[in-house]
């Protein structure tokens, strides 16, 4: 037991000598793990676990340990025993160290822990999100548990970060026209005969393992499969290591070159004299017209494409985004004569039967000397209708779009408008008009109530032509003569009271809210008249703006709802969703099942139901960091792109294993009769195991043998035997007692067994 731990921290960290590889399995208690951290730390010192705080990180099986706390001061105080004085001088010298800290660098030890606890976070972070060995799915040892249910859809495993080689192949295998392609490819007749280029060495071989890989989503009794032979044919071909996530364009792109190249090879093989047809080319790739002028001369070039780029930031929907994609410079130079101006126009001539929508949301921040996704929302629809960017209405979109631009240029009038209307004023501080006109009417309607605030003193104020029962020689002296010297008819002389409460309030001639002073009847009524007049006004046109609005809104929305702008329908038929930054992150797909009308979600080995709700909450982006990084709409009017395959003599629809060329349905028997052999051998053993604690049950246990003497030299940790041990002798000793009973039993029948 000993030896098998040094011989596998030998392998792991490249230490020849025994007695560090022994010290450290002592120090470390038996934890290899922790032998092993120990021994890669810098000199292969073995740090002593009391002289800092560890935390433990919850990594999937790799314990980690990040030091937070500093190195055990000299000063050490003994709080485990009940003396009060050694808390207080805990304390005291806590307190200190504290300040001293704080004095020194501004920064608290709270802050400095923190600040260490979030350091070893980042950095744990960035190492799970590039690792040198990537986490690799793990097969349930039961089998049972990776059988297939039904005939629920076939997942992919992930073998160490080809999430988007999962994202991008179930995409395109559910798609049935291509699926039908890639089943029913047969390499050339006279590949052998064929010049071996760097092409023809990958192409061929990675589509004879596609078409492996294809068929075993179709017919496999497991819950998914391995695709680690079509990766790394992939892999070899991008040139990076396995921890480097793949670009879903990028993956896209090499695919479809490969697939093209492959059926190329056929395609040729069999024409007979005429241009051979590429069925990859015309199901994934289109033309496009570009009329334009340039330094005032006109051109018109037609170029291919298969995945159309589209700019994300700035748009907040798709055809926003087309249309950006469509003109490029100034657009009213491509209709007017002797122009030095250049631009042009983009209009689609042949769409292809799959169109893939490939949206960058990566881009260079210049600034900071790095990529960053955009995270911007997004929208797109289940349904696009593409007629106003074809070459054939070139004409009446460019009416349209003209008669857009003009409703454009009002509703930025009119919303100016309404804006002035809701936020009047010059100042910071604005208000919608309607309530300024009535704060008016109030203010105008208001009464002036005035209220003494030596009246609102009460008790506490002397009443009026009396002076306080104690007053000072000053006082009497600025008030001059006393009341009885002052003759009866005139007004009574108030004092002047100097008390900071009196003084703080209000004059006495001020109302205690805003009210005019002097109003006569007949202002009032014509004042009241004239705002309840503007209100109205303000209120109508208001109303009337925002119905405007709304209209203008409605007219742009339903610009291109005419029937005869509607007959170019493309369905969504897939999303690839990235999660995580520009550096790295997760890939998963929505794909719609056309034949039960739902949308299924496909995360490598997962596959669920899901709904339209949850692809927009995870694929139109702004609310998290997951958002749509490519959109796949098919021709709704091609239904062969989804169509089953039918038997031609029956006339019944093929399905499972029927779908297969023999080749590959003797391909998808074999590994199904491995994968059935691996349940009855599970099932054999649960037997045995279920008959062997029968028996065991039935005789008396064996006792424990006595532990073996302790050897100089040996580490602590093996003074007991190790449970490799224990168990070698209770399984030699419960063989034995278990041949013994079935020998007894054979000679006399299971009754006297049963009576002993």
């Amino acid at each position: 037991h000993q030896q098998t731990f040094l011989n596998q921290l030998r392998e792991i960290t490249g230490i020849n000598d025994i007695q560090v590889l022994q010290q450290a399995l002592k120090d470390s208690n038996g934890n290899l793990e922790l032998a092993v951290a120990f021994l890669t730390a810098k000199n292969a010192k073995v740090p002593q676990l009391e002289e800092a705080t560890y935390y433990q990180t919850a990594l999937p099986g790799n314990d980690r340990y990040i030091s937070v706390g500093s190195q055990a001061d000299t000063n050490v105080i003994d709080l485990t025993g009940d003396d009060k004085d050694d808390l207080q001088r805990a304390i005291a010298l806590s307190l200190e160290e504290s300040n001293r800290a704080f004095r020194e660098t501004g920064i608290t030890d709270e802050e400095q822990a923190i600040s260490r606890v979030l350091e070893a976070s980042i950095a744990e972070n960035k190492a799970s999100l590039k690792r040198t060995h990537p986490e690799v799915w793990s097969d349930s040892p039961n089998p049972y548990d990776r059988k297939r249910q039904d005939n629920c859809p076939v997942g992919l495993k992930n073998v160490g970060n080809t999430c988007w080689f999962s994202a991008v192949i179930q995409s395109l295998f559910n798609l049935l026209e291509f699926r039908r392609l890639v089943l029913n490819f047969n390499p050339p007749a006279n590949a052998q005969d064929l010049p071996r280029n760097q092409k023809e060495h990958r192409n061929l071989p990675f589509m004879r393992e596609l078409r492996y890989l294809f068929a075993l989503l179709v017919g496999s009794k497991r819950k998914y499969v391995d695709p680690s032979r079509a990766v790394e044919i992939l892999k070899d071909a991008f040139k990076s290591n396995d921890s480097q996530q793949q670009d879903v364009s990028e993956f896209t792109h090499k695919l479809l070159d490969w697939l093209e190249d492959a059926f190329q090879i056929k395609a040729e093989e069999e024409r007979d004299g005429e241009k051979p047809k590429n069925p990859m080319v015309e199901l994934f790739y289109g033309r496009f017209l570009a009329v334009g002028v340039l330094e005032g001369k006109k051109f018109e070039n037609t170029e291919m494409f298969g995945q159309y780029p589209l700019q994300v930031n700035g748009f907040k929907d798709l055809h926003e985004c087309l249309e950006a994609a469509m003109i490029e410079g100034e657009i009213e130079s491509l209709h007017s004569e002797n122009s030095a101006k250049s631009g042009q126009e983009h209009w689609f001539t042949e769409l292809p039967p799959v169109l893939t929508f490939e949206l960058s949301r990566f881009e260079f921040n210049q600034a900071l000397g790095r990529p960053e996704k955009i995270h911007n929302k997004l929208e797109f629809p289940p349904i696009l209708y593409l007629d106003r960017y074809m070459h054939k209405n070139r004409e009446i979109t460019r009416i349209k779009r003209d008669e857009i631009k003009r409703l454009k240029e009002y509703l930025t009038v009119l919303q100016q408008r309404l804006e002035r209307y809701l936020s009047y004023g010059s100042g910071p501080k604005r208000f919608p008009l309607v309530d300024v006109l009535q704060y008016a009417l109030e203010f105008a309607s208001s009464k002036p109530v005035c209220t003494s605030p030596v009246d609102d003193l009460g008790a506490s104020a002397p009443a009026s032509g009396t002076l306080p029962a104690q007053t000072s020689p000053s006082t009497i002296e600025q008030q001059g003569p006393s009341s009885s010297d002052v003759p009866s008819t005139s007004p009574v002389q108030r004092s002047v009271i100097h008390k900071p409460f009196t003084q703080s309030r209000i004059p006495p001639d001020l109302p205690m809210h805003p009210a005019p002073r002097h109003i006569t009847e007949e202002e009032l009524s014509v004042l009241e008249g004239c705002l309840h007049r503007w209100r109205t006004e303000v209120e109508n046109d208001t109303r009337d703006l925002q119905e405007s609005i709304s209209r203008i809104h409605r007219t742009i929305e339903l610009m291109y709802s005419d029937k005869t702008m509607v007959q170019v329908p493309y369905r969504l038929h897939a999303v690839l969703v990235h999660e995580g930054q520009a550096n790295a992150g997760h890939y998963w797909a929505y794909i719609y099942d056309h034949n039960q009308n739902r949308w299924m979600k496909y995360n490598d080995i997962s596959v669920t139901k899901s709904t339209w709700e949850e692809l927009e909450r995870d694929s139109f982006g702004g609310y998290r960091n997951a958002s749509a990084y490519c959109l796949m709409y098919i021709n709704d009017k091609e239904q062969y792109l989804i169509q089953e395959e039918f038997n031609k003599e029956t006339g019944q629809i093929l399905v499972g294993m029927d779908t297969l060329p023999s080749d590959l349905r003797d391909y998808v028997k074999e590994d199904n009769k491995r994968f059935e052999k691996e349940l009855e051998e599970w099932d054999a053993e649960l037997a045995q195991k279920a008959q062997q604690e029968k028996l065991l049950s039935q005789i008396p246990r064996a006792p424990a043998p006595s532990p073996a003497p302790v050897q100089a030299g040996e580490p602590e940790y093996l003074e007991q035997p190790s449970r490799t041990d224990l168990s070698k002798h209770l399984k030699e000793d419960s063989v034995q007692a278990i041949n013994k009973a079935l020998a007894e039993q054979e000679d006399r029948g299971p009754e006297a067994i049963m009576d002993t």
